[in-house]
């Protein structure tokens, strides 16, 4: 069997797999290195330090690698590849971003986006870079960097070898922040999605609405967490832009291509503002309607009461008669009996006009009900 064969087949494993099945099957670790003949070298392996070797025949080198534990193994790991423990600790002490350069080491730590259903979830990814060295650090989904890694090579080979290290090493940062963008970018089209079922249910006037108002909530809570990841790639991305950091470049290409990812991201913000907006308003008509539904219940209920009101005066005041008459005291004989019919029907006529007059002057009876 071939190795492309093989390696076709491996990718149709991946595909049908849960992520933490493929990460506990395959290396944790991740490394591409560009040679200074302009060959490349791959590999990967469980242990991060099995990639040093890699790092020595390299003239820039980029490490992907995927912890338990960021806050607990970051720093730990990072040290085994030469980086400071303070840098390290520096940039988890930031929520969601944060930059730190210390000249002959830089490092970033940005939001990875992760949504499951509403849940949306910032993950950190810790960038840390040396004069030949990219190391991405980070405890997302096994496929985040799936197609950086595939293509690493090729990628890696595009760089020119006369480049100098700040060019090589701004290059690969912009691929990983570009791809990282695309992978944010990827789940607004799910959360649009599920806004999208949650409309549909919306829709039903037979929802409940104990079930519906926690979802409405979580939707909301989804995109304005989604929104918080992106503004704080924005920061990022500024801050690389004019923090004016040593070990990466001041070529103005490079520099345009960080300009272009920081516009794709306002792009996207944008978006997802404009479908905040698109649901905000979905929701007050949905709303609108469901108050036209009630008061439209309300006119019924406020019809049907006025008529009782009409029949059941109408009932009550024969009925009263009858009782009255049907004493002793009037005794009441079989020679009675005409102008008794004619008092009881005469006085449902005119009770049922009269309770019907007060009701309608009232307004009690709804000129009209659709």
């Amino acid at each position: 069997m071939s190795k492309n064969i093989k390696e076709e087949i491996i990718q149709k494993f991946k595909a049908t797999v849960p992520d933490k099945i493929i990460l506990a099957l395959e290396e944790k670790g991740f490394c591409v290195g560009l040679l200074n003949d302009g060959s490349t070298i791959k590999t990967e392996a469980r242990e991060i330090k099995k990639f040093l070797e890699v790092i020595k025949k390299s003239s820039v080198c980029w490490i992907d690698y995927i912890v338990d534990d960021l806050r607990k193994d970051a720093t730990k790991t990072a040290a085994s590849m030469g980086f400071s423990e303070v840098l390290v600790s520096n940039l988890l002490k930031n929520k969601r971003s944060g930059y730190e350069d210390f000249d002959t080491e830089t490092g970033i730590i940005m939001p990875a986006i992760i949504v499951e259903g509403f849940n949306v979830k910032l993950d950190p990814l810790l960038i840390l870079i040396k004069k030949d060295l990219v190391l991405t650090l980070h405890s997302t989904e096994a496929k985040r960097f799936f197609r950086l890694r595939r293509y690493a090579e090729t990628f890696m080979r595009k760089i020119k070898i006369t480049s100098s290290a700040p060019d090589k090493v701004t290059t690969i940062l912009i691929r990983i922040i570009d791809e990282n963008n695309g992978r944010n970018f990827d789940h607004l089209r799910e959360i649009e999605e599920n806004a999208d079922e949650l409309s549909a249910k919306l829709a039903d006037i037979k929802m409940s609405r104990e079930k519906i108002g926690p979802r409405i909530h979580d939707m909301k809570h989804a995109l304005i967490t989604y929104l918080t990841g992106l503004w704080a790639v924005v920061d990022v991305l500024n801050t690389l832009r004019y923090g004016d950091p040593e070990l990466l470049s001041d070529e103005p290409k490079l520099l345009s291509r960080l300009n272009g990812l920081a516009s794709e991201v306002n792009i996207h913000i944008g978006l997802a503002e404009h479908l905040s907006e698109v649901l905000a308003s979905g929701m007050e008509v949905l709303q609108s309607i469901y108050n036209n539904q009630l008061q439209i219940l309300n006119n019924k209920l406020a019809l049907l009461v006025a008529y009782l009101t009409v029949i059941g005066t109408a009932v009550l005041v024969p009925n009263t008669l009858g009782t009255i008459l049907s004493n002793p005291v009037y005794a009441l004989t079989p020679a009675d009996a005409l102008w008794f019919n004619l008092l009881m029907i005469g006085s449902t006529v005119l009770a049922t006009l009269a309770s019907y007059w007060w009701v309608k002057k009232r307004g009690l009876i709804p000129e009209r009900v659709d």
